[in-house]
């Protein structure tokens, strides 16, 4: 792992997280920190974080409260997803009892969005970030905030279980809430996946080409059955698995603008993003990421 951050750690230690981003970045962190040296680590983990925590090797003690999580601890691991104010009031708790504050940032989008709830910002001591594009953002929105480059061993993790593209495979969608319509009154991912099926071949990909959903972890259970029912034939539902099973069979991998097409790309798929013109334009940072608007055309 780089960056200084790393010799502050003693315990006791509290990890609070709710989205599975962030949290699967701070386990192999932690992770990697136990197996160097004993290191007390007790956790709140709800949500799509809640599962996560079996597939790595830890010694934590789970609590339901944070504020008693946070009693005699040195120091918080958050997350910063959108999905709930568990993370957000974690660090409202640290800041108030003084116990110094680490966030985790996964993604590349929406930065002071993340620490701000209500009218209420609540920013952290350090933010650790996973990439460099992340580090350079970061650094920008966060002048005053101590911004660390940790190594990505979840990725590391995630490339070592995932081997070349087949020559002829499937499509993986990976599918996430887009928590707008674009003004059309449906939401945008149900928008981009309909123009993911009808463009698909503008980027390369045969026409017939198996294609496979992944729901998101916080999508809810039977959120695409209507769609696929109305589709029948143009996709299967993906059962459970973990993300690398499902990239492993893949030899294309789409969607709009989830974390998880970053690996895609660094794990040798071509990666498609699939947000139709009328939509905002993409934030991710990766130059290999297809942008399938661009190669359709627009009277389209």
């Amino acid at each position: 792992m780089q960056g200084s951050g790393v010799i502050q750690l003693e315990g006791p230690l509290v990890l609070v997280c709710h989205d599975a981003g962030a949290a699967n970045l701070a386990l192999s962190w932690i992770e990697a920190l136990q197996l160097a040296h004993p290191l007390e680590c007790r956790a709140v983990l709800q949500g799509p974080a809640a599962a996560l925590a079996a597939n790595f090797q830890l010694d934590i003690q789970t609590f339901v409260e944070t504020a008693s999580a946070l009693r005699g601890a040195s120091l918080l691991i958050s997350g910063t997803g959108w999905a709930s104010v568990l993370e957000h009031q974690a660090r409202a708790l640290a800041y108030a009892g003084g116990v110094h504050s680490i966030a985790v940032l996964d993604h590349w989008v929406n930065y002071r969005d993340r620490f701000a709830r209500n009218g209420q910002v609540v920013l952290p001591d350090e933010i650790w970030v996973a990439d460099h594009d992340a580090h350079t953002l970061a650094t920008r929105q966060f002048p005053d905030v101590k911004i660390v480059l940790q190594s990505n061993l979840y990725l590391q993790r995630q490339l070592r279980e995932i081997g070349p593209p087949p020559t002829i495979g499937e499509v993986l969608y990976l599918l996430e809430p887009a928590r707008s319509d674009w003004g059309r009154q449906i939401p945008g991912e149900f928008q981009a996946l309909d123009y993911f099926m009808q463009h698909s071949s503008r980027a390369g990909i045969p026409v017939g080409t198996p294609v496979r959903l992944r729901p998101h972890p916080s999508d809810a259970p039977g959120k695409y059955d209507r769609w696929l029912r109305e589709h029948t034939g143009a996709a299967t539902l993906a059962p459970p698995a973990p993300l690398a099973a499902d990239l492993d069979r893949a030899t294309w991998v789409a969607g709009c603008e989830t974390a998880a097409l970053a690996i895609a790309i660094a794990a040798g798929r071509r990666t498609v993003c699939t947000l139709p013109p009328w939509a905002p334009p993409c934030r991710l940072p990766q130059q290999e990421l297809i942008h399938l608007q661009k190669l359709v055309p627009t009277t389209q």
